[in-house]
C-alpha cells in the first residue's frame, strides 16, 4: 500500500489542469509544512497528463511522465493515484480501478465519478485494504466529506442540504443584485471564468445532483444511487420571480437537499425561495454550503469556495494528509457491505409551500377559475399578490400556497395553464423551510 510509513508516500498525479497544477503548486510551498504534520513527507514521484508539450507553468522535470494513467496507476514507483482527470468512464474510471487492483490508495477530486461508481469502488477498495478518498469532489475546499464521516459520526442524520454550485449561485445573485435576466448574466459569468463554454453540467444541476448523491449516501447509510435526485436547473427563473422574492421576503437558491421521509429518501436539486432570515439565504457570489441535521448536534453550517485551484487542491492534500498519517475509513462512513438498499421517495409525494406565478388576462372571473381548480385539489392560498390593473391585456398575478402534495400542484398547474385565460405555462417555485 503506502510502504514504510516514515518513508516519502509518493504520489502519482494524473491530470495536470487547474486542480493538479494547484496540487503541485501546494506540494512545492508547503512541503516542509506537511512533513511536520504527517510525520514523513508527500512526495509526486510520477505525472501522467494528455499533452507533455503544453506550458502549465509548472517544473515538472523531476517527475516521471507516463503518457498513460492506468500503466502509472500500476507502477511500482507510486504509493497514492491522485486523480483528477475528470468523467464517470474512460481514463478516470479505468486508472482508478487499476491503483486499488494494484493496492494503491486513491484520492480523487471526480464527483461523476463517485456518483456513479462510487459504491462499486468502494467496495473494491475495501477488498484491497486501501482507501477511497474524495473531499475535494463535494463542495471544493469545505471539509464536508470529512466532517460527516468523523466528526458528526455520533449523529444519525435527518437531513443534509445545501448550495453545491457556484456557478448558478453566481448567476442567481447577479440576477438578483442588477435586475438582469438569467442570459445576460450567463454571458457576464462565461466572460470571468465562472461558468463553461457549455454551462449546461451546472446551470441544469446536473454538477449539484452528482455532490448530493454522494452526501446522500454519506448521511443514510445507502449506496451512491444518483438515478434517483429529482434535478432541476436555474434557465427557467426570471428577474420577475427574483422581484417577486425580494417582495416577499425571500431570497432563490438553487438547493440540493436530501431527507428521510416516511417514503424513504427524498434527493432533489431545483431552484427554492428560502426566507432571508435564513443564513443560507447570504451565501452569495460563487461561494458554496453545506448543512447537516444531526439529532445530537442539531444544525452545523459549512460555508466556503466550492470551486478553483486553492481550495480543491486543499481538499485533496487533506485526503493525502490521512493516507501518510496511515488513517484509513470506509468510503461512505460504513463499510461497503453494510450499505443499506432504501426506497427512493417519489417526488410526487413532496409536501411544501409553493409559490407560483401566473399570466393572466385581466378580465372578470378569472381569479374565480384559478381558485375553483385550486379547492378541487384542496390547495390553499396563503396569500395573493397582482401588480397593476390592465384591462384585456395579461398580469402578472403570485400565489403562495400553504403546504400541499406535489402531485396535487402538477395536476392544478396543468388545468391552470389549459385555461383561455392564462397566457403563458405557470412558473412554480418551491419554498423551502430551513
Amino acid at each position: 500500500m503506502t510502504g514504510s510509513e516514515t518513508g516519502p508516500l509518493r504520489l502519482g498525479i494524473a491530470g495536470l489542469g487547474t486542480v493538479g497544477g494547484g496540487v503541485v503548486r501546494l506540494l512545492a510551498e508547503h512541503g516542509d509544512l506537511l512533513s511536520a504534520r504527517c510525520g514523513r513527507p508527500l512526495q509526486v514521484t510520477a505525472v501522467s497528463a494528455r499533452d507533455r508539450s503544453r506550458d502549465r507553468g509548472l517544473d515538472l522535470s523531476a517527475f516521471a511522465w507516463h503518457d498513460d494513467p492506468v500503466a502509472m496507476a500500476g507502477s511500482a514507483d507510486i504509493d497514492v493515484l491522485v486523480e483528477l482527470i475528470g468523467g464517470d468512464d474512460g481514463p478516470a474510471k479505468l486508472a482508478v480501478e487499476a491503483a486499488i487492483a494494484n493496492r494503491k490508495d486513491v484520492v480523487t477530486a471526480n464527483k461523476a465519478l463517485i456518483a456513479h461508481h462510487g459504491s462499486a469502488l468502494a467496495v473494491a477498495a475495501e477488498a484491497q485494504g486501501v482507501a477511497l478518498n474524495y473531499e475535494a469532489a463535494v463542495a471544493g475546499g469545505i471539509p464536508i466529506v470529512k466532517a460527516m464521516r468523523e466528526g458528526l459520526a455520533g449523529n444519525s442524520f435527518s437531513r443534509v442540504y445545501g448550495i453545491l454550485n457556484g456557478t448558478c449561485n453566481y448567476i442567481l445573485s447577479a440576477m438578483r443584485d442588477s435586475g438582469r435576466d438569467f442570459a445576460d448574466v450567463l454571458d457576464e459569468a462565461q466572460a470571468l471564468g465562472y461558468a463553461e463554454a457549455d454551462p449546461a453540467f451546472d446551470v441544469d444541476g446536473v454538477d449539484a445532483a452528482h455532490k448530493l448523491a454522494i452526501l446522500t449516501s454519506l448521511a443514510f447509510g445507502c449506496p451512491v444511487n444518483l438515478d434517483a435526485v429529482h434535478i432541476e436547473g436555474i434557465r427557467q427563473v426570471s428577474a420577475i420571480d427574483i422581484d417577486f422574492a425580494t417582495e416577499l421576503g425571500y431570497r432563490i437558491k438553487l438547493l440540493a437537499i436530501a431527507r428521510l421521509t416516511d417514503h424513504g429518501v427524498e434527493q432533489r436539486v431545483h431552484p427554492c425561495m428560502v426566507a432571508e432570515g435564513t443564513p443560507i439565504a447570504h451565501v452569495d457570489g460563487v461561494f458554496n454550503a453545506v448543512v447537516a441535521e444531526g439529532d445530537f448536534v442539531d444544525r452545523v453550517v459549512f460555508e466556503g469556495r466550492g470551486a478553483g485551484e486553492g481550495p480543491t487542491a486543499s481538499a485533496v492534500l487533506g485526503d493525502l494528509v490521512d493516507i501518510a498519517r496511515n488513517i484509513r475509513m470506509p468510503a461512505f462512513s460504513v463499510p461497503a457491505d453494510s450499505l443499506r438498499t432504501l426506497p427512493a421517495a417519489p417526488m410526487d409525494r413532496h409536501v411544501g409551500p409553493y409559490y407560483v406565478r401566473l399570466s393572466v388576462l385581466d378580465r372578470p372571473g378569472v381569479i374565480a377559475d384559478i381558485s375553483a381548480i385550486l379547492r378541487d385539489e384542496q390547495i390553499s392560498i396563503g396569500s395573493m399578490l397582482q401588480r397593476g390593473r390592465d384591462p384585456g391585456e395579461a398580469v402578472p398575478v403570485v400565489l403562495i400556497t400553504h403546504e400541499n402534495e406535489e402531485a396535487a400542484m402538477s395536476r392544478a398547474m396543468s388545468l391552470i395553464g389549459g385555461l383561455d385565460s392564462v397566457v403563458e405555462e405557470p412558473k412554480i417555485i418551491r419554498i423551502e423551510t430551513l
